[in-house]
C-alpha cells in the first residue's frame, strides 16, 4: 500500500504495479496520516479501528497493513481490487 498525506481528501485511488494507492488529508506528523489510515481502512471493510493494525512502514509511504476480522475475498471486494 503506497500513502499520500496532506491531500485534499481521504479517498482509495486505485491499484498500480499491484499496490493500492490511498491519499488521506492528515499530515504526516505525530502519526496524525497513519490514524487516518486505519479509520478508512476499518470503515471501508466494516471492522472496527483497532482491528487496522500497521506492520510495517509507519515512517514510510509504503506501507504493510494488517486487517483483523476480514478474509481476503471479502478484502477485495471492500477495496474493489
Amino acid at each position: 500500500m503506497r500513502v499520500r498525506a496532506n491531500a485534499r481528501r481521504d479517498e482509495f485511488v486505485g491499484v498500480r504495479a499491484g499496490t493500492l494507492l490511498v491519499r488521506i488529508a492528515a499530515p504526516a506528523l505525530d502519526g496524525r496520516a497513519n490514524r487516518a489510515l486505519c479509520r478508512l481502512l476499518a470503515k471501508r471493510v466494516g471492522v472496527a479501528p483497532s482491528s487496522v493494525t500497521i506492520v510495517r512502514g509507519q515512517r514510510s509511504r509504503d506501507k504493510l497493513v494488517q486487517i483483523e476480522g476480514v478474509d481476503q475475498a471479502a478484502l477485495d471486494a471492500a477495496l474493489g481490487s
